[in-house]
């Protein structure tokens, strides 16, 4: 059995308890089945009830009775053989698998053996011991076939388990540690679309990264601390209109004569302005919908691409280890510089795209424009008048008749095909 059929190898596995049965089958089958000595005889009866489903009622609970009395005898026939007996061709990584295969030998008090064969060409002497052991058996002057039964070699067999425990372990710590990574910007992200979807400060949120884009813009063409004349005002205006969707110009801002705080302030005041008039010209209500559904695509977009992104860093970020630094602390000093520079491209896109959409309202047009032939036939409905035959001159041509042209072919493959 091979844990492909799982109802009818449950039903198979059952009964390796009962005398002188022989079950071959890989460790995940019958998992999760109890294997009672002499018999299950639930099982039994299933099986029973199946070949006899005309059965009359007292036969079928006679014959309950009597596979029950037959299970109970033979479960002190094998308690007193010794009872089940597991034997295992190889040893596993891991050693909980060898000894949920030890646990079948024995379950509910029951007795039982078991016994593992390993050669040493397995896996898991090949790569954690097969040479050692193969020299020892040399000095020891031990001939091909013959069984090694030693305590050594088990010690053996159990440290070479141990070791490759120890590395899976490293593995899933490792995998959980850079998980984590994901799963602290994955909580940020889903906070922040709940917020939009269910929250009622939306227009707020909004508001205060408006602001946000202008504090950064200015900090990035006006740094504190700079002379006015020091500013990159082309720079500065080219980006403020590209942004907000506005036109913008040295004099109306007062450049370069106005104060850091003061030009903050009239650009604030003019982004505002134009988002009232934005809400005035499309309404509340829309342009409430429009923010969420805005914002919403905003954050899937860049969030996928942010996810495929982190995905490229993981595979790589393993090589950063040939230069003395570690992988993991690379990981989550990249992924976060990755996750804020996704954070500010969803607020300014998200700004741009409001400031930018326009509702296009469609205008009924007149039935005549929309379907003219339905106004000619409502028109020509009540005519009279006559039908017109269509009449030949000439004969009607058959599809088998030949061709007029002259070609010799019949009309259906020349002319009238």
């Amino acid at each position: 059995m091979n844990a492909k059929y799982h109802e009818k190898e449950a039903e198979i596995v059952a009964q390796a308890g009962r005398k002188g049965a022989v079950t071959i089958a890989t460790n995940m089958a019958g998992r999760g089945t109890d294997i009672l000595l002499g018999g299950n005889p639930e099982f039994l009866f299933k099986q029973y009830h199946a070949q006899h489903p005309d059965a009359e009622p007292q036969v079928l609970e006679a014959a309950k009775e009597k596979i029950k009395k037959t299970c109970e005898s033979e479960k002190q026939e094998v308690i007193a053989l010794g009872g089940l007996h597991i034997i295992g061709t190889e040893r596993h990584e891991s050693r909980r698998i060898d000894n949920q295969l030890r646990g079948r030998s024995g379950r509910q008090g029951d007795p039982g053996s078991s016994r593992f064969y390993l050669a040493l060409e397995d896996d898991l002497l090949r790569i954690f011991g097969s040479d050692r052991i193969s020299n020892l058996m040399g000095r020891l002057g031990m001939e091909e076939g013959v069984p090694i039964e030693h305590r050594m070699v088990t010690r053996a067999i159990e440290n070479a388990q141990k070791r490759v425990e120890g590395h899976n372990f490293d593995i899933r710590k490792q995998l959980l540690e850079y998980d984590d990574v994901m799963n602290k910007q994955r909580t940020v992200i889903y906070n922040r679309r709940r917020e939009v979807l269910f929250g009622e400060q939306v227009k707020e949120d909004l508001k205060e990264i408006r602001e946000e884009q202008v504090d950064e813009i200015l900090g990035l063409y006006c740094p504190e601390g700079a002379y006015p004349e020091e500013w990159d005002t082309d720079g500065l205006l080219e980006t403020l209109s590209h942004q907000f969707n506005l036109p913008f110009t040295k004099d109306e801002l007062g450049l370069p004569s106005v104060g850091r705080e003061a030009l903050k302030e009239e650009v604030v005041r003019r982004v505002e302005e134009a988002y009232g008039r934005k809400e005035s010209e499309i309404g509340s209500e829309l342009l409430r919908h429009l923010e969420r559904q805005i914002f919403l695509r905003m954050i899937d977009t860049h969030w996928k691409d942010h996810l495929l992104g982190m995905d490229y860093l993981k595979e790589g970020i393993g090589l950063r280890g040939y230069g003395q630094k570690d992988p993991l602390s690379e990981y989550k000093r990249e992924g976060f510089e990755m996750f804020s520079a996704m954070i500010d491209r969803i607020k300014r896109d998200t700004i741009e795209h409001l400031l930018r959409v326009q509702v296009m309202r469609e205008e009924k047009k007149p039935i005549a424009q929309v379907f003219p032939k339905a106004q000619e036939m409502q028109l020509n409905r009540g005519d009279s008048a006559p039908a017109r035959t269509v009449q030949r001159a000439e004969k009607k041509i058959g599809r088998n008749d030949l061709c007029s042209c002259g070609s010799g072919k019949k009309y259906k493959k020349c002319h009238g095909r």
